[in-house]
């Protein structure tokens, strides 16, 4: 889920409004499909399922999916190559971008060698640079609260290794590490009130401090590390223990324009992103440390003692192709006068790189996925085109869904839609990309005349725990591309499981943490949702954007 960490320490994330008021049109009939045929599909997407096994081959086989990545489009290939295999039609990469360079990691060690031999568990930064060879060096602990305090480091850096963050105190995890809702969250979801979709996606004075302020003063520091000739510079996970690091994108030695006010300013702004061509001018090699690793050498240098450390972080940039690429395949619609309009499903295809992807999100991909191969298998013939789409970019900026919609269904310009050829051919998109917890509902992201379908669509899975429909907007996922534009997207609610607290952006990202009858449940659920939004003799009922 987009960058849900980076702005973790004590800034506003406020990626989860589109900034378009709605008023509501009216709704039409509301369509139920026959009991045999949910039968059908409760059936093939429950006894017959290859959910598991499309997991497998995107995590085990291909692994982390970084944007740009040799990996990342080995993954768009195979997965337009299996949808293919099964079936669908006008399976394909879409380009998008241009997005930046790609990167892969080609070898990477660390350890502590003296006083003593002590390994650590540590993941270099993506995009970060190489170091020159192995780095064997004294380690510094570098504890700058202002600007002026980074005077009593100078003359002291020259070919040390750096570390940047604070001490982080670690307590006793007393509370269970996975989550399912309870029966009481849900009811607190049902009865959120509509959302105020007034605010725009501008950051508030406050906020946009904050985020100068955080990411500002990163970017001074690494530039008087740079400047001081150090050789790398290394945080502390900025949460998770026992061995569990969340690791994201490599910063850069260039502050923010002060002129930030909205999110797609954030994106777009030259500080914000180590994929450019040329950025590793103003990088320096980063590595996060496992926080236990991290506090214990960062203690022995306040108790006196000066550790050293060897670091070899050796990289690859990827400059031939800047391009980014969605994967989008089709089940085409079979009524003369539907057809041509669409129902889509999807999540995002990209991940972080220190694990391979799982729950953030290979799951969703792989539920969208067969979601569509249960609605081949069962033999079902949609009135409407049903269309997979996989994005890429969604960590750095939900970048492949937006530039999507941009280029086929329109946008927002100076506070007006400027609808593309395909706007009013689209009914809905259903996204799902909160880790591998099964579905218990829908965020209607305010759109209150859906809610009779929804409704009627979930009672068949009554047995499956999902009932649960909220008005309430959630943000940081592909669906708010569509949203924004006042077209239908939706995000599920699933089950946290381990979701914040082991596996989102962290080297624990793994298959093993795939919850296998979730990730049928959800499969299931979406197939029957896609199915019957394609069968409705009207698309769903839209916001009105004013």
């Amino acid at each position: 889920m987009l960058l849900k960490r980076i702005l973790s320490a004590g800034l506003l994330y406020t990626i989860l409004l589109s900034g378009v008021a709605f008023g509501q049109t009216a709704a039409p009939k509301v369509y139920e499909a026959p009991k045999e045929t949910i039968d059908k599909i409760r059936q093939e997407g429950l006894q017959r399922s290859q959910v598991m096994q499309t997991l497998s081959y995107l995590t085990d086989v291909i692994g982390g999916r970084l944007t740009n990545s040799p990996n990342m489009k080995r993954a768009n290939e195979w997965t337009r190559d299996e949808m293919k295999k099964w079936g669908m039609q006008n399976a394909k990469l879409e380009a998008w971008g241009p997005f930046g360079r790609g990167w892969s990691l080609k070898s990477f060690s660390a350890e502590v060698n003296s006083p003593q031999l002590i390994p650590v568990i540590a993941y270099p930064k993506a995009w970060s640079p190489s170091t020159k060879g192995a780095v064997t060096s004294e380690v510094v602990l570098f504890e700058a609260k202002t600007d002026a305090d980074f005077e009593k480091y100078r003359g002291r850096l020259k070919g040390k290794i750096v570390l940047v963050s604070g001490i982080r105190p670690l307590k006793a995890q007393e509370n269970p590490l996975s989550k399912r809702h309870s029966e009481s969250d849900l009811e607190k979801m049902a009865s959120a009130p509509a959302p105020d979709n007034s605010n725009s996606n501008q950051f508030s004075p406050d906020a946009i401090k904050n985020i100068l302020n955080y990411f500002n003063k990163q970017a001074r520091q690494m530039k008087f590390l740079m400047d001081e000739g150090a050789a790398v510079m290394i945080d502390s996970s900025s949460q998770g223990s026992g061995g569990t690091i969340f690791v994201q994108g490599a910063s850069l030695a260039i502050e923010l324009s002060p002129n930030l006010k909205t999110i797609e300013d954030l994106f777009n702004d030259a500080g914000f992103q180590p994929q450019r061509k040329g950025a590793e001018a103003n990088m320096m090699p980063q590595v996060t440390l496992a926080t236990e690793d991290y506090n214990r050498i960062a203690r022995m240098i306040k108790l006196g003692e000066k550790p050293t450390m060897t670091v070899n972080v050796q990289v690859q940039y990827h400059d031939d192709d800047l391009m980014g690429y969605n994967t989008v395949a089709e089940i085409p619609g079979t009524d003369p006068n539907l057809k041509d309009e669409v129902v889509m499903l999807g999540g995002h295809l990209d991940s972080w790189h220190s694990s391979t992807g799982a729950t953030d999100n290979a799951a969703g991909c792989a539920v969208a996925m067969e979601a569509a191969r249960i609605l081949i298998a069962s033999g079902l013939k949609p009135r409407r085109t049903i269309r997979v789409a996989l994005w890429s970019g969604e960590e750095q900026g939900l970048y492949g869904s937006t530039y999507y919609v941009k280029q086929h269904l329109g946008e927002m310009k100076d506070g007006k839609l400027v609808k593309g050829a395909d706007y009013d051919k689209i009914s809905a998109y259903y996204n799902l990309d909160n880790g591998t917890g099964r579905i218990r509902g829908v965020y209607l992201q305010g759109n209150a005349a859906v809610k009779p379908f929804f409704e009627t669509w979930l009672k068949p899975f009554s047995d499956f725990e999902a009932k649960t429909l909220t008005l309430s907007n959630t943000g940081g996922t592909d669906h708010l591309s569509f949203d924004a534009i006042g077209i239908p997207g939706f995000q599920f609610i699933q089950d946290e499981i381990e979701y914040d607290t082991r596996t989102h952006h962290s080297n624990q990202d793994n298959y093993d943490r795939i919850q296998a009858e979730d990730m049928k449940q959800a499969a299931t659920i979406m197939a029957a949702f896609v199915y019957q939004t394609a069968m409705m003799d009207e698309k769903l009922p839209r916001k009105a954007v004013k």
